[in-house]
C-alpha cells in the first residue's frame, strides 16, 4: 500500500466515529482470515494495530476528561 493510502487511512481514523472504526475492524478480521498473502496479511494487521490505537487513545482520553470532572 503506498504513502497516499496510509495517509487517507490516518485522516480518517483522526475524523471516523469509534463505531464506524470497529465496524470496519470487523470487516478487516474477517477479510484476514480469508487472506493467503503474507504482504496483505501484513498490511491489514497494521491497520488493525491503527484502528486498535486509534480506539485505545479515545477510551484514554475520555477517561480522563471524566477524571477531570470530579
Amino acid at each position: 500500500m503506498n504513502h497516499d493510502f496510509w495517509k487517507t487511512l490516518h485522516g480518517w481514523l483522526n475524523v471516523a466515529h469509534s463505531n464506524d472504526i470497529q465496524a470496519k475492524k470487523r470487516l478487516l478480521l474477517d477479510l484476514h482470515g480469508q487472506l493467503s498473502d503474507p504482504g496483505l496479511r501484513s498490511d491489514i494487521q497494521r491497520i488493525l494495530r491503527l484502528m486498535d490505537r486509534e480506539l485505545l487513545a479515545r477510551a484514554e482520553w475520555a477517561m480522563y476528561c471524566v477524571m477531570q470532572l470530579r
